[in-house]
């Protein structure tokens, strides 16, 4: 699915509970569209909850926007079987993507539980996807390291599991400070993974919330830029335009240290995605 020559440009999205949140996804999804994307991905929400409407959602992009779509799958709740029938819808609806995730315990479990007849770690999913299915597979990696791994060097040799199962690239993980990216592709190149390895950026838009999310994947926020969204906290516009700013000269750090492209963390909205990647485009004139 990916492009030589010039950066891959991709954006995700997560399938929404109610018929207004279709109305905005929706409505975000057309307005990034003239930025021609080069794929968008669609999670597969905690506990494969969302699973039908993943699968409705990346065929309906394809088909009604013409985006190539990436669809999200888990090991979460589902045996060999069931994750079969699921690729199968994938590829009636025209998707030829996927992203191969151990996943998330479902809502009320502390830990991740395997499913009887089913797959415990994102490699053996990949490696099934790849054996008896026709897809593109990608992974994720944590700049950081996976919260459960033990240790770098762990979560490293897990990395490279699932490279060797077959994920054609990586994802990274949120992350604020491009010497946690740069520092990570060094020691994966010198693990042997050689598939490019795309960063993954989420602008910050609400100060709680992104708190809450790098306490759940293992993700930093550095001190000086923590520091300075505090002051805003109540303070929504500047906390956008602070977001925004990181954002894009983060973006434009990474692009000219060799990343081979940003993978945009939307949360369904588009303003901050599009200020950034108009921004990007304008500095770097691609």
């Amino acid at each position: 699915m990916l492009q030589a020559g010039h950066p891959i440009f991709s954006f995700e999205f997560f399938p929404p509970k109610t018929e207004k949140g279709e109305q905005n996804l929706w409505e975000a999804l057309q307005d990034l569209r003239d930025l021609k994307p080069s794929y968008v991905s669609v999670t597969y929400g905690a506990g494969g909850s969302t699973r039908a409407k993943t699968v409705e959602l990346t065929s309906r992009i394809k088909r009604e926007l013409g985006i190539e779509a990436m669809a999200h799958l888990t090991c979460v709740g589902a045996n060999q079987d069931e994750i079969g029938s699921v690729l199968t819808e994938l590829r009636e609806g025209g998707i030829e993507n996927v992203i191969a995730l151990r996943g998330d315990p479902p809502k009320g479990m502390d830990k991740f539980e395997v499913t009887k007849g089913g797959f415990a770690y994102a490699n053996e999913l990949a490696q099934y996807i790849k054996s008896e299915h026709d897809f593109c597979v990608a992974g994720a990696c944590y700049p950081e390291a996976h919260p459960e791994a033990g240790s770098p060097y762990q979560d490293l040799h897990n990395l490279k599991l699932k490279v060797d199962a077959g994920a054609e690239f990586l994802i990274t993980q949120l992350f604020f400070d491009n010497r946690m990216y740069f520092d990570f592709v060094d020691r994966a190149r010198a693990k042997g993974i050689t598939v490019p390895i795309i960063p993954g950026i989420m602008p910050i838009q609400n100060v709680d919330q992104i708190k809450r999310f790098t306490k759940m994947c293992g993700a930093s926020i550095p001190p000086d830029l923590l520091a300075a969204l505090e002051k805003r906290k109540d303070q929504p516009q500047r906390v956008h335009e602070l977001g925004v700013a990181h954002a894009t000269i983060q973006c434009l750090g990474l692009l000219q240290g060799g990343a081979p492209g940003v993978h945009f963390y939307t949360l369904n909205k588009s303003t901050a995605t599009r200020d950034i990647l108009t921004a990007i485009r304008m500095s770097a004139r691609i």
